[in-house]
């Protein structure tokens, strides 16, 4: 049986509320029953009042699963301390720290420590769709949004809030301050409350000019549904690689509801669709067509997926029932991979 080790306080509260988070390899011999985890599931947090809440449990959340995770030797470190390094200066370790977790690390200091970083949501009105009274694209994808900028703000960095249909309609420059995040939390509650315009996405000009308007080095979080023609999810790739041609890291969450738009589990029987976008309609029979959309599907995801990996952008495709534990756990991935 795999040896079960005892872990040091997860959480040490350190010098302006920095928060550490580390632990060692465990083994995991049954699922994790806590309250907190809860609050990963997209259908339990949209019954909370406000978006601050939301954000808040998500990440506590969050950080509980971290505590119980069967990911081994899994290590974060957040703003102010790295892992000390051979040839790094004594003087710069923190022996507070050594005394809690009997581990060196070293200060760090502001240059080190501050990312920048964007939010992109897409709120176009293919985003607005919900499936069998579950959430929306949308407001999967703005909870989502408010829990890493929780996050971002928790870890002493910058971040900023990008939101566009047919084009860029919010941009709120990053801010690291607590009083900055309740603003960029009751922006996303707008957003969310805003009616479908029923507008087409043109996710390829909103990055084409997000690209062009942001100064300074940042992380980009792209969070949409990435519904393009063939064409247009071409010019998608395009304007993502100018971001990175830019010196922007990106990080996509692909947000689809999984029953509907990849296994087109519809009715057995003639239905009318309606695109949200351009009104267009169709009448079709999903039985006569589901093969052929699911492979087709499948075979744009995995073309997207492939060129994103030849420009060392990273992307997850998310289901609008899933738990926030996978994009939170990838955002973090991506973070640590940047220092």
């Amino acid at each position: 049986m795999p040896s079960r080790m005892q872990l040091p306080a997860d959480w040490a509260t350190l010098r302006r509320g920095t928060v550490f988070i580390r632990f060692a390899t465990m083994h995991v011999s049954s699922p994790v029953s806590s309250t907190a985890l809860r609050y990963l599931e997209p259908m339990v947090v949209s019954r909370l009042k406000n978006m601050e809440l939301r954000a808040r449990l998500v990440v506590e959340g969050f950080i509980t699963g971290l505590h119980k995770s069967p990911y081994h030797g899994f290590s974060v470190e957040f703003a102010e301390h790295r892992p000390y390094n051979p040839g790094d200066a004594l003087r710069h370790v923190d022996w507070k720290v050594f005394g809690k977790t009997d581990r060196y690390y070293v200060k760090q200091y502001e240059e080190e420590t501050n990312l920048r970083h964007y939010v992109v949501l897409d709120t176009s009105p293919s985003m607005h769709f919900r499936h069998a009274g579950q959430l929306s694209k949308l407001e999967y994808g703005a909870y989502l949004a408010a829990a890493l900028h929780y996050l971002m703000v928790k870890q002493r960095d910058a971040t900023g809030l990008v939101a566009f249909d047919a084009q860029v309609h919010t941009m709120l420059r990053p801010g690291s301050t607590m009083t900055y995040l309740r603003e960029l939390l009751l922006q996303l509650e707008r957003l969310t409350a805003a009616p479908s315009e029923g507008q087409e996405t043109y996710a390829a000009r909103a990055l084409h000019e997000v690209a062009e308007r942001i100064a300074r080095r940042s992380l980009v979080v792209l969070i949409s549904d990435l519904f393009e023609s063939a064409n247009s999810l071409e010019g998608v790739l395009r304007a993502l690689r100018h971001l990175r041609h830019r010196g922007h890291e990106v990080l996509i969450f692909r947000v689809l509801e999984t029953e509907t738009e990849r296994l087109f589990n519809l009715p057995d029987h003639p239905v009318v669709l309606r695109d949200m976008e351009s009104g267009a309609e169709m009448p079709l029979h999903p039985a006569q067509l589901r093969d052929t959309f699911v492979r087709r599907m499948a075979e744009q995801s995995e073309f997207f997926r492939r060129q994103c990996l030849e420009h060392d952008i990273d992307c997850v495709e998310l289901d609008t029932g899933a738990s926030y534990d996978k994009a939170l756990l990838a955002y973090l991935n991506k973070r640590r991979n940047l220092h």
